[in-house]
């Protein structure tokens, strides 16, 4: 009993003083059955079908966490990539299904819905092509719609003409959003290996392997993972790492906690809890602060790549620990500018663009939420994608991009997000060009390794 009540003690802290929470409960719909000749009918039954399994989504959140004291920071719907399902209609009218998404995420509560998303990794359809440059305007003209591109998989290799597609996807979000710091890039991702139960946003969508529909949790504690490493001042990594696995296996084990109470309520399956340290603009709430509790003075001097290696194996062996149902990203999260450590270390000059970059080898996801300047050229922001998913591809993991060239400013201004998107300085790139290289088009092809079957 002493050491049950000391569980829940402990627990009760990490909640109150270390900013524990549930980062976000994400039900996966899949829309596979509503697809039609007739763009109306689709679209209809996108909705319906929304309705009728997300509906007490965001009333059964809020009443576990008020029954539990757990908080429960967002509510999220995530569909079956929308290209997919467009392409069966006559009219394709891509931004009517925009439409319709943000329409039942604002009637259901949710702050964003994911899905508004294709799958081109290795080529385009016709129909992915439509979709693909509907994708500015669709962001522009709703709220809580989000966009995944995958562009390219270990498998696949890299479709670098859908990688210069997106140099251009991006500007011209950027351009259309622009009285708002080009926010709409923020609801804007583009994968290698993108994964089909991702609970986390922007990116999030729902597999086409995956079922009829399921809960997804995402958890996160930075400020739990830094105040357990306080306890260990001066000790040898391998304590460490230790402790950072035991702190993971207790935050696991509260997210598997809601995660399958919020399954029984609603009566859908428990899919997977992602165990990603996802940081927010609080004090207290940051990966890099973690990152310099392990030793290092600033975010990105020598030895962050380390360290931030250090940290994501110690969280996926905690949580694999804790729950047999982990799953999604899982990791240490980098996103600029959610994360006051990060953005400090930016400020100060200690990090780096190609240092982050550096970084996404070892870390969950990539380049982040971050800010550059407005008038970084498509192929610039090309090379950047292409760069990235080379990192993925061939360390088959994972890896995105998340930048957002804010119009009309430049390094030493700032941008601003707000909520959980914070803020964030304005990151040089650089200056030389690489347009020759991404006007040859073609794909890069899969590396000898994913050669396995």
């Amino acid at each position: 009993m002493t050491l049950y009540n000391n569980n829940i003690f402990e627990t009760i802290r990490m909640i109150e003083k270390e900013k524990l929470d549930i980062r976000t409960i994400t039900m996966g719909i899949s829309l596979l059955d509503t697809m039609d000749s007739s763009g109306d009918k689709a679209r209809t039954r996108v909705y319906d079908k929304i309705m009728r399994l997300a509906r007490d989504l965001v009333k059964t959140g809020n009443d576990i966490e008020n029954e539990f004291g757990i908080p429960i920071i967002n509510k999220r719907i995530a569909v079956t990539p929308i290209a997919i399902i467009g392409a069966a209609s006559d009219d394709k009218n891509f931004l009517a299904f925009a439409h319709t998404l943000d329409k039942a995420a604002k009637e259901v509560g949710v702050n964003f819905i994911g899905g508004y998303s294709a799958l081109v990794q290795k080529d385009f359809t016709d129909s992915d092509r439509l979709f693909i440059n509907s994708i500015p305007q669709a962001l522009y003209e709703t709220e809580r719609v989000c966009s995944s591109v995958n562009i390219g998989s270990t498998k696949s290799g890299i479709n670098m003409d859908a990688v210069k597609m997106m140099g251009k996807v991006i500007k011209d979000t950027a351009y259309l959003t622009r009285d708002n710091d080009s926010i709409g890039c923020a609801k804007l991702v583009v994968f290698a290996n993108a994964v089909d139960d991702n609970p986390f946003m922007a990116g999030a969508f729902h597999g086409i392997g995956e079922g009829e529909a399921v809960i997804n949790v995402g958890v996160s504690g930075p400020g739990v993972v830094k105040c357990a490493l306080e306890k260990v001042k001066g000790e040898p990594l391998n304590i460490v790492a230790e402790t950072i696995k035991k702190t993971a296996f207790k935050i696991t084990r509260v997210g598997e906690l809601v995660g399958l109470e919020v399954s029984k309520r609603l009566n859908v399956p428990f899919g997977i809890l992602d165990l990603s340290l996802a940081p927010t603009p609080e004090i207290g709430d940051s990966v890099a602060r973690i990152l310099e509790e392990i030793g290092l003075e600033a975010c990105g001097t020598h030895g962050t790549t380390a360290a931030l290696a250090l940290l994501n194996d110690a969280v996926k062996k905690g949580g694999i620990m804790a729950s047999s149902s982990v799953g999604g990203l899982s990791g240490a999260f980098i996103p600029v500018s959610e994360d006051e450590g990060m953005i400090a270390a930016v400020t100060n000059g200690a990090l780096t663009f190609d240092k982050l970059e550096a970084m996404t080898s070892v870390c969950s996801v990539g380049l982040d939420m971050i800010a550059i300047p407005g008038d970084t050229s498509e192929s610039t922001i090309s090379a950047i994608i292409a760069d990235e998913a080379a990192i993925g591809v061939i360390n088959n993991k994972t890896t995105a991009v998340r930048v957002i060239p804010v119009y009309g400013k430049g390094v030493g201004e700032t941008a601003s997000f707000g909520g959980l998107l914070g803020y964030a300085p304005i990151m040089p790139v650089n200056p030389y060009s690489s347009e020759a290289f991404i006007n040859r088009g073609g794909r890069i092809p899969a590396p000898i390794h994913s050669f396995k079957n």
